[in-house]
């Protein structure tokens, strides 16, 4: 009799247990995500052209005869690099002939000087002496200045755009003998139309790309954009390179992105195989603290529709949501959270 209850009562705890593994065995494995933060943007395309910083007419502050050109048109200079020569002989000349009377001057004021210490010169005679020196001196200098200007040199970075004398010639101060192209700063304009202009606080990134260097993206800056629409409604926009520009030159034709931030909001966006239908509305799966999920509405942007869709309401950031197998899910239904997909199931689709 007693092996007769200890037997029923094994198969009652056997049928328990095994009532329990089947339970378990029957919760839905899923992977949860929460919603990312994003920021939509906006992207307009310009056509824009290269433009130097400037066109510099550069010339002697001197008059001479031209004795040497050192560049040709076309030919890129770089700051300080020599273009061309005077010829220096009579500066030379006064510079030696000024140098020999202030050396002359300076003696006699020296010995004025020794004079003046035994109280053997009046005050007013030092003095002139003194004077007389300085001046000799102020005019030595203007002469040495005048030959150094007889070397004429690139005051900046940039290409030789023409060259308008020839060696012999004589050229006077100021008289440009080359012109200069000035592109040590490059610069792209672009004209906008006022709605982006209402924009512009909101700019989020700026680059141009060149068909002659096709892969290759330059980041740019904003540099000023005037705040007076022209005739036609647009307002223009001048923009630099914040980075290297190199293989662009001056009158490349280029074109220039804009990305606008969509009024600066932080908007979310989940997976779009988390959504599924029911009726009229959207919902989602929620994942509660005790595993369980909770069938959430949410209002979707319809414009902003892929891979992954745009959350604009029901759903808070610190939010669980189931990411696929939605269709197999019941209200209040315990799921068990699984971390990566298994080898059998590929793309993760349950």
């Amino acid at each position: 009799m007693k092996c007769k209850w200890f037997l029923i009562l094994g198969l009652i705890v056997c049928a328990c247990g095994h009532e329990k593994v089947e339970k378990e065995q029957d919760l839905h494995n899923v992977y949860v995500v929460s919603p990312s933060d994003y920021t939509p943007a906006q992207e307009r395309t310009f056509a824009g052209v290269v433009e130097e910083k400037g066109e510099i007419g550069v010339g002697f502050k001197t008059a001479g005869q031209l004795k040497k050109i050192c560049v040709k048109e076309g030919q890129a200079i770089r700051p300080g690099q020599l273009l061309a020569v005077l010829d220096d002989s009579d500066y030379k000349l006064g510079v030696e002939a000024l140098q020999i009377q202030y050396d002359q001057v300076k003696d006699e004021v020296e010995r004025a000087k020794r004079l003046f210490e035994k109280k053997s010169m009046s005050v007013n005679d030092y003095e002139k002496a003194a004077a007389g020196l300085r001046q000799l001196g102020v005019q030595l200098q203007v002469n040495k200045n005048k030959l150094a200007y007889t070397r004429l040199t690139s005051p900046c970075a940039g290409v030789v755009e023409s060259v308008n004398f020839s060696v012999g010639e004589m050229v006077d101060a100021g008289t440009s003998v080359f012109t200069v192209l000035d592109t040590s700063q490059k610069s792209v304009t672009v004209d906008i139309p006022a709605s982006l202009y209402m924009q512009r606080e909101s700019i989020k990134a700026i680059t141009c790309t060149s068909n002659h260097n096709p892969g290759e993206t330059y980041p740019m800056t904003m540099l000023s954009i005037v705040p007076k629409a022209d005739s036609n409604q647009l307002y223009r926009m001048k923009l630099g390179f914040s980075g290297g520009a190199s293989g662009i030159t001056p009158g490349m034709n280029v074109e220039v992105r804009i990305e606008f931030n969509r009024n600066g909001e932080e908007k979310m966006k989940i997976p779009s195989s988390a959504l599924f239908r029911k009726g009229e509305a959207d919902y989602v799966w929620t994942v509660n603290a005790d595993s369980t999920v909770t069938m959430s509405k949410v209002e979707i942007n319809p414009l902003y529709t892929g891979s992954e869709v745009e959350i604009l309401s029901g759903l808070s950031p610190d939010a669980k949501v189931v990411r696929a197998g939605v269709r197999m899910l019941h209200e209040g239904e315990k799921i068990r959270i699984i971390g990566k997909p298994s080898k059998t199931n590929v793309g993760g689709m349950l």
